[in-house]
């Protein structure tokens, strides 16, 4: 067995330098690597092309990253709740591109397995199709998509072992699986780490073959995107 054991966040981020392309799960704020972002604002590095579900909000997940100009490009399905995302784009001063939710998945998925491209209907006959090759199934037309090419996936997961092997829980799966592996190193801080032999191999989501550095957070604040409750009776 490999032990893929980082002893912390900054170890596991190094070698993220300017330029580079990463890939970060989460969905909203839920099972976003929150100490991986805030070492990556600490880090300073910039110029960086981002792909995630979205960018967090103003003061927190990637938009503390957005607030300091770090990021080039951000690769997103929509731009959500930050209104510094936002003020950016419309401004010019960041490049965006907005990918149909579902096709940014596969995009990460496709990279995750070594599939190079496929064909979806998704996008097709609106700006999402420019400049891409398009072809019938069945009589309906699909556009090419490419699968992605990051140089780190960072991912959040609720359990992990030393071996990299991990456990999403809920929500937190949704994007975080898919991007495990999609780059060329994967980092996953996780919030509990525990001795191989722990978890249930029948629970496992994502084999430690997959992972590359792995290590255990701490202090995860776990925000609530927009927080709705009942009226007391």
């Amino acid at each position: 067995m490999i032990d893929k054991r980082v002893k912390n966040v900054e170890e596991a981020i190094a070698g993220i330098s300017d330029g580079m392309t990463l890939i970060l799960g989460g969905f909203g704020l839920c099972g976003i690597p929150e100490n991986s972002i805030n070492a990556l604002v600490e880090s300073g590095v910039t110029d960086l092309t981002c792909i995630s579900n979205n960018a967090g909000v103003d003061d927190f997940g990637l938009g503390l990253l957005l607030q300091k100009k770090q990021i080039k490009k951000m690769i997103a399905s929509y731009v959500g709740e930050n209104a510094e995302f936002e003020r950016q784009m419309l401004s010019g001063e960041l490049e965006v591109e907005l990918t149909p939710q579902g096709t940014l998945a596969e995009k990460c998925r496709a990279a995750q397995c070594g599939i190079p491209a496929f064909y979806t209907p998704a996008g097709f006959g609106t700006e999402v199709a420019e400049g891409k090759e398009t072809k019938e199934f069945e009589g309906k037309m699909h556009i090419l998509e490419h699968a992605y090419k990051a140089d780190y996936s960072i991912v959040k997961a609720w359990k992990g072992d030393h071996a990299g092997n991990l456990i999403f829980k809920g929500t937190a799966r949704n994007f975080n699986a898919p991007m495990a592996g999609a780059g060329k190193i994967t980092i996953a801080e996780v919030e509990e780490l525990v001795a191989p032999g722990e978890l249930d191999p029948n629970e496992i989501h994502i084999p430690g073959i997959m992972v590359q550095r792995i290590f255990q957070g701490e202090k995860f604040e776990k925000r609530i995107e927009q927080r709705t409750v009942r009226k007391r009776d």
